[in-house]
């Protein structure tokens, strides 16, 4: 059985938990507010801790938690619908012939592109995750959420509905635009020739 040494808690896990929370959040004083929360709260919660998972899980998932009650509290995903309705032409438009071909057809300037890593060039974890906040922090506000619940946290699409209050055709639809932004981010920011 593990024990707890919130002690060391800040020590241990508390970059780890600010930069989840930073990924997440893309505010700085909001990540640092969650992560001292998430501290308080396993303070409280210390006497229910029976030791069947390690700190840094546990303190992960109350940051999560703390984490989808940010999303819930701010309402980022209401009228979802209304915001997907109202910017699906131009958002198609960006990636997408739209008249002189078939629609669905990629345009020219943004069909996939190989990723081809240059072998002479050592690429680092950290470099990559730099990249990858920067294309998450451009990301539109509300698709951002359940991308990352998608993607970081590996949940299901059931879960990621029921917790964000989202229908499953939105979730769907967020979940393909979400990942057109990111192909399109990473191309032209890590993949680059």
């Amino acid at each position: 059985m593990i024990t707890a040494n919130p002690h060391k808690w800040v020590e241990n896990y508390g970059d780890y938990l600010f930069s989840i929370a930073l990924l997440k959040t893309s505010q700085r004083e909001t990540a640092e507010d969650m992560v001292q929360e998430t501290f308080m709260a396993a303070v409280k919660a210390l006497p229910g801790f029976k030791g069947e998972s390690n700190e840094k899980t546990w303190l992960t998932a109350i940051l999560n938690n703390k984490v989808i009650d940010y999303y819930r509290k701010k309402d980022l995903l209401k009228n979802a619908d209304t915001y997907l309705q109202e910017t699906e032409q131009s958002f198609n438009s960006s990636f997408f012939e739209t008249e002189l071909s078939p629609v669905g057809h990629w345009t020219k300037s943004q069909a996939p592109q190989p990723w081809v890593e240059d072998a002479d060039k050592t690429i680092t974890q950290s470099e990559f995750y730099r990249v990858f906040e920067f294309c998450v922090s451009k990301m539109p506000p509300k698709l951002v959420p359940v991308f990352l619940s998608k993607f970081i946290d590996e949940k299901n699409a059931e879960e990621i509905c029921k917790e964000l209050n989202i229908s499953s055709s939105n979730y769907w639809v967020i979940i393909h635009r979400s990942r057109l932004l990111m192909r399109k981010c990473l191309e032209t920011n890590w993949f680059k020739n």
